[in-house]
């Protein structure tokens, strides 16, 4: 990708819970699954809050609204630190420019500096410049079986 083709952000942290943030994440999660629903500004300030998340935000240089976010999640468990990246999104307008990639490779580096040796995160197959994206940025498909229990079954 070209710097012409990048899109000027800033990468921050999210520290706050306020009205544009609320706003933002109201507008980028329905892209993600048409089936969740929006956070809250209660659900963003637990998420925000705590210890081991980091709520990344890409910000537009013209302007400096929201165009992206993702979440990356350290933990400890006895196996070591484990980091999972979560609900990568960037808005319709600002895709295909580089985004999503400094979103992760910020992410990384935050994921490394606090001790993991892998970062993992999911993604649907048909997501499918997500997952070039991914493999670009050094990710590799693990041979794996992903379950999930659903309280709502």
């Amino acid at each position: 990708m070209t710097d012409s083709t990048r899109q000027r952000v800033s990468i921050v942290e999210a520290t706050a819970v306020d009205a544009e943030l609320v706003e933002a994440f109201a507008s980028l999660v329905p892209q993600l699954s048409s089936s969740a629903v929006p956070p809250s500004r209660e659900n963003l300030q637990e998420i925000v809050g705590a210890p081991c998340n980091t709520v990344l935000l890409a910000r537009a240089h013209d302007g400096g609204h929201i165009v992206g976010t993702l979440t990356l999640a350290v933990f400890r468990i006895p196996t070591g630190v484990r980091a999972w990246i979560e609900d990568v999104v960037v808005s319709p307008a600002a895709r295909g420019q580089g985004v999503g990639e400094q979103l992760t490779r910020h992410a990384l580096e935050i994921a490394r500096a606090k001790g993991a040796r892998t970062v993992e995160l999911t993604s649907r197959a048909s997501r499918e410049t997500a997952n070039a994206l991914y493999r670009r940025i050094g990710f590799k498909q693990r041979e794996t079986n992903v379950y999930r229990y659903s309280f709502e079954d």
